[in-house]
Formats: structure tokens, sequence, C-alpha cells
């Protein structure tokens, strides 16, 4: 009888990026990317936006229902309650270096919050929702609070009066927000709220499997989301755009980047293979806040600039190229286009990691080993002097 080596098990297919890999069940939304659709726990996005608020889904994506009018009033006197940010925030906010990144400065608030939380460790359902009001009311407070800040400006406190969408405006510019920009922005934050199995709801799912606290997980989600591959890709848009100057300008500078081979921002999605749903509901929402404004410069040039992607390239236009012209139009800061992103996706990120928490599993994958073996341990003495780090 002959000795065999034993046998080696094929390595498994690599999947690039994760892309087509499921990591679990979810109830709360579904992306058919071949037809444009997305839902949220059933209802399209589309009848979302036109006919709910922002603190509707949000307790919509939370409890698996639309509320009742009770329902839906003592939700919003709870995020109320918790849109004044502690004495401590405030101090740590007028700490840090003006002018930051404000997603940064999001970044290290949210982790900030977890340790003056005297809760912060309680995993129960009950502090689970707790934990996701705070943050859901306070992701706003601590980036209206900031620019205030960096501009040499006291924060403002919230109006009860208001909901998300009005509260910020209000904080962040200092004015009583109009009815239409309310609206408007009300509409984004519905837009945004949650997509599926995205980079920054991974990163908070994953962080959350290992039971930690649901500060750290959606601390890991702002990580995530302040690439410019993921929610920074609006700020290249409103960029390329403001380089362009000119509607007459967009064809041929679309052309230059396309025979570059560069990616503009904007365009093509890892899911959709037909039009974005959200980017059809931002595009008919741009057109109304520019007519508002007086100008529709910018949403002319997006339409240009899509038309031009098209007829080159037949690429779709994703959510980021019409929310660029939305938030612009409405007057708010490049800087703060990803972080406003955030305060509609950190509703998403909690309803993801509350339900990670209901019926939790460690997420482990491989890795496809692609490097060398048998390579023999070299004393240090004997080692190449071309080897670079």
């Amino acid at each position: 009888m002959t000795n065999q080596a034993p046998t080696i098990a094929p390595p498994p297919a690599s999947q690039t990026g994760l892309r087509g890999a499921v990591v679990g069940d979810t109830r709360l939304s579904s992306i058919n990317g071949e037809r444009g659709e997305l839902i949220y726990s059933g209802i399209d996005i589309r009848e979302l936006a036109v006919a709910s608020t922002f603190e509707e889904v949000a307790y919509l994506l939370w409890f698996g229902a639309l509320p009742t009018r009770a329902h839906l009033d003592e939700f919003r006197r709870k995020l109320n309650r918790h849109r004044t940010l502690p004495a401590d925030v405030v101090s740590l906010l007028r700490c840090l270096p003006p002018k930051h990144t404000p997603m940064n400065v999001l970044r290290t608030i949210v982790s900030a919050l977890g340790v003056i939380d005297p809760h912060g460790a309680d995993m129960s359902r009950e502090s689970q929702i707790e934990k996701a009001l705070i943050l859901t009311a306070g992701v706003p407070s601590i980036l209206a609070a900031y620019h205030r800040i960096s501009e040499g400006l006291d924060p403002i406190e919230a109006d009860p009066q208001l909901d998300t969408a009005g509260n910020f405006l209000l904080m962040f510019t200092g004015k009583a927000p109009d009815e239409q920009a309310v609206r408007v922005l009300d509409a984004a934050l519905i837009l945004h709220a949650d997509h599926g199995m995205n980079a920054s709801t991974f990163a908070a799912i994953v962080t959350a499997a290992t039971l930690s606290d649901m500060y750290s997980a959606v601390t890991s989600a702002i990580g995530a989301l302040k690439g410019p591959l993921h929610g920074g890709a609006n700020e290249g848009v409103i960029m390329n755009l403001l380089e362009i100057g000119e509607i007459d300008h967009v064809d041929p500078w679309v052309a230059r980047k396309l025979d570059a081979h560069e990616k503009i921002m904007g365009f093509g999605h890892a899911v959709y293979k037909a039009y974005d749903p959200r980017a059809a509901e931002l595009k008919r929402i741009a057109k109304e806040v520019g007519t508002r404004a007086g100008t529709t410069k910018w949403i002319d040039m997006t339409e240009r600039m899509e038309r031009s992607v098209w007829e080159r390239k037949q690429l779709y236009p994703n959510v980021d190229l019409y929310s660029a012209s939305v938030y612009y139009t409405l007057g708010i800061p490049t800087q703060y286009f990803t972080p406003v992103f955030a305060i509609s996706r950190v509703a998403g990120w909690c309803a993801h990691i509350i339900e990670q928490y209901a019926d939790n599993k460690l997420i482990r994958p491989r890795a496809n080993y692609v490097g060398p073996r048998d390579v023999k341990y070299v004393p240090i003495d004997q080692r190449s002097e071309d080897i670079k780090l």
C-alpha cells in the first residue's frame, strides 16, 4: 500500500467585492436592479417619496409597518427630545479644528455619544430603539452645530414644531425654513433612508454581529459612507458641474472624460441595470427646486450630462447625479452633501443593526489566498536590501 499525499481542496471561487454574495435575510428593503425598483418593507419608494414623511419611513423601517397618527405623534415627540445635544458634545465640537471635514467630525462625535450614554452597553430591544432615536435625532443636530461653530456662531436650538428636515434647515442656516425647501429635503431623506446591503450598511452589521454596541456599528457605517465610491460621489458630481461651468461645455467635457477612460461620478451602479428609481424622483424634485429658486442652470446641465453619457456609453444615472443639484440649489455647501446623506441613512443603519441583533450570527467570510507557499524563513542578517515596503 503506497502512501499518498492528502488531497488539497481547491480554493473557493472568489467573489471580488462580495458581488452577488448573500449575507442574510432582511425585511427592510429590496432592490430589483433589472426593473429599477426599490421597496421599503413592501412599499414602493416612489409612493413614499410623494406621500410620506421621513419620520414615517424611519418608523416603518424600525417597526415593520407605517404608524398610526397617534404612534407617529409619539415617535416625533421622542425624536424631538433627543435633538438637543448634550453639553459635553457641544464642548467637544468647539474643541475640534474649524473647517474640518464634516464627515470626520460626524464619525468622531457619534463615537463620543457612545461614551456619554450611560446605557451604551445595554443590548435590550428597548435600549436599541432608544439609541436609534438618539442617533437619528442627533446626526442632523451634530452637523448643524458644527457648521455654526465653524462659522464663529452659536448653535441653534431645535424647534419642537418641526420635523427632521425642517429642524436641520433651521439649525444649519439660522433662518426659519421655507415650506417648499422642507418638503424637498424631506423627500430626499426618504429616498436615501435605506438601500439594501450597501457598503455602509454592511460595515454596520459586521460590527453589530460581534455584539458591539449600536454607536460603534454606526461609526463603522459613517467611515464607509465617507468614501468617494459610496456617499462621497455626490460631492464629485457638483464639482464636475462647477468645473464645466456652462451647459454648452457639457458635451465636450463628457467626451474628453470618456475618451480618457475616466469615471464620471453619478453614473452606473453595482445593482441597477435600469434607471435608478431614486434618481428619477430626485430629477423631478430638482426641477421643482430650480424653478422655485429662479434658476434651472444646474438641473439643465445635469440633464445634458445624462443625455451625453447615455449617447456615448448607455449608462444610467444613479442617485448621486440629481441629489447634487438638489442640495446645491437648497444652498447646502458641497462638503455637507455626504453628511446630509448620513442624516437620512442613519435610520436605515439603525434598522439593520436592530434586525441583526434580533437573529445574530457572527459575520466571518473567507478570503482566497493567492500568495506564495513553502517560503523559508530567512534570518534577518541574510535578508536582501532590495525588498521595499
